[in-house]
């Protein structure tokens, strides 16, 4: 018999968690919409998970079920003295991104009281410690319904048998912000920058002369050694709690330069020590 599995999804109405839960219904999961948190173990064991009766169920908790912190905490500790191998998915997206889909669709916001604009502040406050409970968060405001269910799809598909930690390495610029769903940030501004250099400005960390030129500084050298020795200890540990996902980002002033080529140096090794590691660049993808 295979492995027994309960997703949880919740996060931000707007933010896409029936999509998310169709998508897991295709899937092959038996999904179960608005249901309050403290119902999950009564859910469990009236289904017959782990017996085998269902062995993969995906439950939404949200605003509508009156979902908090600890109901969800309790539940995740009755789903795991169970066996069952659980994940939490948090379906996200920025408050402009929310109040315009509102707005598009005239349907009304779950929280009772003020604008909408006020209503979406309530509810992401309300959030905020729940989303710290998240092993996939999925961030849709830039996202179309393709390619959400494209990010469903491959966060969930097959996890029964695939138990691999999923490392996402994504380069970025400061001066634009930092991505919207990190797990550890990694700073690397105090190394010189390739841009006050008239021959690399033009050029990325893609390219040998920009990547050349950063890893080889001495702080480059010590700082790829520590970070991969952090991450050594982490990973392992990550992934025995059952995390399915973990996003890196590598920041440098503009994203250019020197993120870039850390961020596919530490890739690259990564996917060297056996890690399912995935590369991406925000302000400068790869060709």
């Amino acid at each position: 018999m295979s492995e027994s599995r309960a997703v949880i999804i919740t996060g931000m109405s707007g933010a896409g968690r029936s999509q998310a839960a169709n998508v897991l219904e295709d899937l092959g999961y038996f999904v179960v919409d608005n249901l309050p948190a403290e119902m999950i173990k009564l859910l469990i064991d009236q289904i017959g998970v782990p017996e085998g009766q269902r062995e993969r169920i995906a439950v939404v908790v949200d605003t509508r079920g009156g979902v908090t912190y600890k109901a969800l905490e309790e539940a995740l500790n009755a789903l795991l003295q169970r066996s069952v191998r659980t994940t939490v998915l948090f379906m996200d997206a920025d408050n402009a991104t929310l109040g315009r889909r509102f707005e598009e669709t005239r349907r009304s916001h779950p929280i009772a009281e003020g604008t909408l604009a006020e209503r979406i502040a309530t509810e992401r406050q309300a959030f905020e410690e729940i989303r710290g409970l998240a092993d996939v968060i999925i961030d849709t405001t830039d996202l179309n319904v393709h390619e959400l269910r494209d990010r469903v799809i491959e966060a969930f598909e097959g996890l029964e048998e695939k138990r691999a930690l999923r490392v996402d390495v994504i380069s970025f610029g400061f001066k634009k912000g930092t991505p919207r769903v990190v797990d550890l940030l990694l700073d690397v501004r105090f190394l010189p920058n390739p841009h006050w250099n008239p021959d690399l400005r033009p050029l990325t960390g893609h390219d040998e002369p920009v990547s050349d030129h950063v890893l080889s500084a001495p702080d480059a050298k010590v700082f790829v050694a520590k970070a991969m020795d952090l991450l050594g200890f982490l990973l392992p540990r990550y992934e025995a709690e059952g995390k399915a996902y973990l996003t890196i980002g590598i920041g440098c002033t503009g994203g250019r330069h020197r993120s870039v080529a850390l961020a596919n140096e530490l890739g690259r090794l990564l996917a060297a020590q056996g890690f399912d590691a995935n590369v991406s660049h925000r302000e400068t993808p790869a060709e």
